[in-house]
């Protein structure tokens, strides 16, 4: 039992730490493709779950990949829409469905954005050492494996869901 004295020291919590960090490189990666591509958060996070996958997938998908609200995927799909980024596809095994899909044009957004994310990425890690950047991912894998959550994109394929 926690004293009703006790103070919880969000610096020290590892929720709020994750939290936190989270929204920090998410902001340094959104600088570039924002200032660049006109892109904002949501709409990469459409452009980046469309990106990986093989078949065209429901704003509902992206919304459970990126742990997005879906009035926000639903915004930002709408914008991309309009941007001739992506493109509505007809669900052949429900008609009733539309998935969504890059077009020519946003497959070369995100080729072209790809390396550039990456190489932003080493340098948000470059503090940390091979060793060090290792046993993160291989700690974050615990952590995700122990709430349950994806890990690659064939089990996110295989499911059909995150």
């Amino acid at each position: 039992m926690v004293s009703s004295s006790a103070r919880l020291d969000l610096f020290q919590f590892v929720p709020f730490r994750l939290n936190r960090l989270a929204a920090e490189v998410s902001a340094a990666l959104a600088a570039d493709y924002q200032e660049r591509y006109g892109l904002d958060i949501p709409e990469w996070r459409v452009l980046a779950t469309l990106g990986f996958r093989r078949d065209a997938c429901s704003a509902q998908y992206i919304s459970d990949c990126t742990r997005t609200h879906k009035s926000t995927i639903s915004r930002a799909v709408t914008t991309l829409l309009k941007r001739k980024v992506i493109e509505r596809v007809e669900n052949a095994a429900d008609r009733r469905e539309f998935r969504l899909q890059l077009t020519r044009k946003g497959r070369t957004l995100y080729e072209e954005l790809i390396p550039r994310l990456l190489h932003r990425e080493q340098e948000i890690l470059a503090c940390l050492s091979k060793r060090e950047r290792e046993a993160l991912a291989s700690l974050l894998g615990k952590i995700e494996q122990s709430l349950e959550l994806v890990q690659t994109s064939q089990e996110a394929d295989a499911k059909g869901a995150y």
